[in-house]
C-alpha cells in the first residue's frame, strides 16, 4: 500500500514488530529498549510536575536545559564549545531532520543518502520537494570516496550522514569528515548529521561530530537524541546544533511546525544532565553488545564485523539458508524460530536482497541470553 509519494503507509519496521508480538517471539527487531530508565530521571520528572512546568517553553527550549547541554558537551572527550544561540530543543530527531531540510531545499535539489539508512530520510526529502540520490556502501560497509564523489552533482544541496550508524554500527572518524570536506569545500552543500547514538562508541572510540570541524560547522545541522541517550524515546525531547545563521533559518520553520517540545521532560532532562555520566551508559550497552556477540558464536549465524557503535548488530545468515531472501528469512526467524530481526534490504530504497539481518541488543540481558540460547537449540 503506497501513498502519493511512492512510500508505503506502514514501514517494514512496524510490520516485523507486530509479527513478533503476534507470534510471541523474542523481539530483537527494533532499537526500542525494554529496560527501565534511571530512577533519578523519574525523580526529576516528578519534581518537574510539582514545579508546574506544564506550559510552552520558549521556541529555543528551556534555558536551563540549553545551559545543561552546553556544559555537557564541553565534557566530551572531543570537547564541543557551544554558544547558547547554536542550541535548539526539538521534539525528536525526525522532526529535526525534516525541518533542517525545509530550511535549505528548493524544488529539484538533490540530497545524498548513504545506504543502508534509516527509512525516514527519503520521505523527508521528497516532502520538501527534494530528490533523494542513493550511495551504497561497499560490501564491508565502508565508503569508497571516488564512488561517492560521482554522486555529487551541480544539483546536490545536502548530504545525510548517520554516525554511529543504524544499521551497520560504523563510526565516522575525523579523517572521514576531512575526506568529505575535501569533496564539498567549494560547493554550497549542507550536512544533516544524525548523531543520536553518540554516546555508544565502543572499544575506546570517541564520537567525533562534524560540528567540531571549523569549516563543516558552518554548514551542518547536528541532531542528538535524549530518547536514545536515556532509553526514554517516548519523552520526545532531542536537540539540534547549528550555526547561528542556520539556527535562525531553522526556527523560522520550527515555529510553524512544532513550536516546542515536551515541557516537563525538558526540565527533568536539564536536572539529570547535571548528574549523568555517559561512561556508565556506554559500559552498560557495550556489555550487551559483547553478550550478544559471544552467544551468537554458538549459532550458525555469523558476525563479520562487530558493531563499532549504536545499539545494532549486522549478522550474515547464509550459513542457515542459501535460498531465502533476507525478508523471507527474517519472517521465518520471527514466526518459526521465535526471534525477531530485520532484513538489511529494509534499509535500502531498492529493497534488493542481501545476506544480512539486523538485531538490536538494546534489551534486557536475560532477553538477549534467552533469545540466543533459543536459536542455539533451534537453528
Amino acid at each position: 500500500m503506497e501513498n502519493i509519494y511512492g512510500f508505503t503507509h506502514y514501514s517494514f519496521f512496524t510490520e516485523m514488530s507486530d509479527l513478533a508480538s503476534r507470534h510471541n517471539s523474542f523481539d530483537l527487531s527494533l532499537g526500542v529498549s525494554d529496560f527501565d530508565i534511571d530512577p533519578r530521571l523519574k525523580y526529576y520528572l516528578k519534581e518537574s510536575a510539582d514545579h508546574n512546568n506544564h506550559n510552552y517553553e520558549p521556541l529555543a527550549g528551556n534555558p536551563l536545559l540549553i545551559e545543561s547541554i552546553i556544559k555537557y558537551n564541553v565534557k566530551r572527550k572531543n570537547s564541543l564549545q557551544l554558544k547558547t544561540e547554536e542550541v535548539s530543543i526539538v521534539p525528536c530527531a525526525t522532526f529535526a531532520l525534516y525541518t533542517s531540510l525545509k530550511c535549505i531545499l528548493n524544488q529539484g535539489d538533490e540530497v545524498i543518502i548513504i545506504q543502508p539508512s534509516y527509512y525516514t530520510y527519503a520521505p523527508s526529502i521528497v516532502l520538501n520537494d527534494g530528490i533523494p540520490v542513493y550511495y551504497d556502501l561497499d560490501c564491508d560497509f565502508s565508503i569508497n570516496w571516488e564512488k561517492f564523489r560521482n554522486c555529487i552533482s551541480e544539483k546536490t544541496k545536502a548530504i545525510i550522514i548517520n554516525s554511529p550508524q543504524n544499521p551497520t554500527g560504523k563510526i565516522w572518524s575525523q579523517h572521514d569528515w576531512n575526506q568529505l570536506y575535501s569533496l564539498i569545500e567549494n560547493r554550497e552543500i549542507y550536512l544533516i548529521s544524525e548523531e543520536i547514538y553518540d554516546i555508544y562508541c565502543y572499544d575506546g572510540a570517541a564520537h567525533y561530530s562534524p560540528f567540531l570541524h571549523p569549516d563543516l560547522k558552518k554548514r551542518t545541522f547536528s541532531i542528538f537524541s535524549f530518547g536514545k541517550m536515556f532509553h526514554s524515546t517516548g519523552w520526545k525531547v532531542s536537540y539540534l546544533l547549528a550555526s547561528v545563521e542556520l539556527t535562525n533559518k531553522f526556527r523560522c520553520h520550527q515555529q510553524y511546525i512544532s513550536y516546542s517540545a515536551n515541557a516537563p521532560a525538558q526540565y527533568a532532562i536539564a536536572k539529570y544532565l547535571e548528574v549523568f555520566d555517559p561512561a556508565e551508559n556506554l559500559i552498560f550497552m557495550q556489555r550487551k553488545r559483547d553478550i550478544f556477540n559471544e552467544l551468537i558464536k554458538e549459532t550458525p549465524l555469523e558476525v563479520e564485523q562487530k558493531a563499532q557503535g549504536s545499539v545494532f548488530q549486522i549478522v550474515n545468515f547464509r550459513n542457515v539458508s542459501k535460498t531465502m531472501t533476507d525478508i523471507e528469512f527474517s519472517k521465518w526467524m520471527t514466526i518459526e524460530k521465535k526471534v525477531a530481526c530485520l532484513p538489511l534490504s529494509a534499509f535500502y530504497n531498492s529493497r534488493q536482497d542481501s545476506n544480512y539481518i539486523r538485531f538490536s541488543f538494546s534489551k534486557k540481558d536475560e532477553v538477549i541470553i534467552q533469545a540466543l540460547e533459543h536459536l542455539k537449540k533451534n537453528l
